[in-house]
């Protein structure tokens, strides 16, 4: 699944996207400008600690959810 041009294809909340390949969950959220602070990862289907998101890597075809937290009443 990986491309000519250095990128993966995984599904990110359902829908097909395709990254740089090499991300790992923490650049995944710094790419999209998410805070790490506010985001829960669920990675094919597995509750990611925060500490981790720096070192579990996602691969080709991976299925990743995001949750982030919005403040605001």
């Amino acid at each position: 699944m990986m491309g000519e041009s250095g990128e993966i294809e995984v599904r990110l909340n359902g829908k097909p996207r395709r990254i740089a390949a090499g991300l790992t969950v923490g650049t995944l959220l710094d790419s999209l400008d998410l805070k790490r602070e506010l985001v829960v990862v669920e990675l094919n289907r597995e509750i990611l600690k925060r500490e981790r998101y720096g070192e579990v890597a996602v691969s080709a075809g991976d299925n990743v959810e995001l949750v982030h937290f919005v403040g605001g009443g």
